[in-house]
């Protein structure tokens, strides 16, 4: 019997999963649950109960599982329940659909009272799941409808109030950062708004950078150097486009700097135009860091949108800036690389090479 009991607790010793136990490692929450012979009662990995002895553990997938094999859930860390990552996700995307329903942009006051938590607990809570703080997700969500009500209203002033603003003074003031022109360029497609632009050559290709007033708003690559400049006409389609000059190429420079040693990291303000979500999901990928790799579904379990893994993919197809926002870092659950807006063979480089120590 003990030589029985001695195997018992090796096995469970050299598991992977009573390391996170014994760790209470709460990111293994939701993945197994562990039960104990001698009590009869199944926990989470993060429970906070006094640690069993390895052999007397047993693990299970799930608590359906536990249950089954005759084991009572924990009355402390209640594993048969949603666990509290879950129910924190859903929580925020419940704030995230109302914030988008509300004509104004709610206060923090109300949705901590619309959720049950402490003002202070929401915007962690928040920040955790969606990656943005609440004020940045309302801002992300007003632009979305600024850009919409420019493009239906007659005059830009219907507009102004349509978006939900109660003064024009606040949105001109908020215009160049939401929409990176004045509003009557953007209802014109970027008449008169000028970027400027230039294509260098990387060991990826052909890369081309362009620069708003607001900042880097496209890094493209390919093989085509014309081909990248169509593309970038296709996306400002009635914005000005100027060659870069001396001054832009170093600028060009630092970016292909980047592109080969992306752990350098890069230190230039970014244009980053696209909808709530597609924000959402792009604040995400700035948070994976080089060297790493994650998959869709885990993006959409970030930003609290666990089922809309598809709607996920189509805004990290959508990234305009290369390396910049490292879509490349996202890959299918099963380890494969998937497509890349660029290519795939790019994106295994750039993973390659991100692989490497840093010498």
């Amino acid at each position: 019997m003990a030589l029985v009991n001695s195997r018992a607790h090796a096995k469970v010793a050299g598991d992977q999963r009573w390391a996170a136990v014994v760790a209470r490692d709460a990111r293994a929450d939701g993945k197994f649950v562990y039960a104990v012979k001698t009590t009869g009662v199944y926990c989470r990995p993060n429970c906070p109960s006094r640690r069993a002895q390895a052999k007397n553990v047993v693990f299970f997938a799930t608590p359906a599982q536990a249950a089954a094999a005759g084991f009572r859930p924990c009355k402390r860390c209640q594993p048969d329940r949603a666990s509290r990552r879950t129910r924190q996700a859903a929580a925020v995307a419940d704030l995230c659909r109302f914030i988008e329903s509300e004509e104004h942009t709610p206060t923090l006051a109300e949705l901590a009272r619309r959720s049950g938590m402490s003002v202070y607990h929401l915007q962690r809570t928040f920040k955790a799941v969606t990656g943005v703080t609440p004020k940045a997700y309302a801002a992300a969500q007003r632009a979305k409808r600024v850009r919409r009500e420019l493009g239906r209203q007659a005059t830009v002033t219907d507009a102004i109030y349509a978006a939900g603003y109660n003064s024009d003074g606040r949105f001109y003031g908020e215009a160049p950062r939401l929409l990176g022109m004045t509003p009557s360029e953007f209802r014109s497609g970027g008449a008169h708004a000028e970027i400027r632009f230039a294509v260098g050559e990387c060991s990826l290709g052909s890369i081309l950078v362009a620069q708003s007033a607001c900042g880097i708003c496209a890094i493209l690559l390919g093989d085509d150097p014309e081909a990248l400049a169509r593309e970038l006409q296709d996306r400002f389609p009635s914005a000005r486009l100027i060659g870069g000059d001396r001054r832009f190429e170093r600028l060009i420079a630092k970016v292909v700097g980047f592109v080969e040693m992306p752990r350098l990291g890069l230190d230039l303000p970014l244009d980053v135009r696209g909808t709530a979500f597609q924000q959402r999901v792009w604040q995400a990928l700035l948070k994976i860091p080089a060297g790493q790799t994650t998959s869709y579904a885990e993006i959409a379990r970030r930003i609290g949108c666990p089922k809309s893994v598809r709607a996920v993919g189509g805004a990290v197809a959508a990234n305009p800036l290369a390396v910049a926002i490292p879509c490349h870092r996202v890959v299918r659950t099963d380890g494969s690389l998937s497509g890349y807006r660029w290519g795939v063979e790019r994106k295994r480089m750039l993973l390659e090479r991100e692989a490497k120590p840093q010498t």
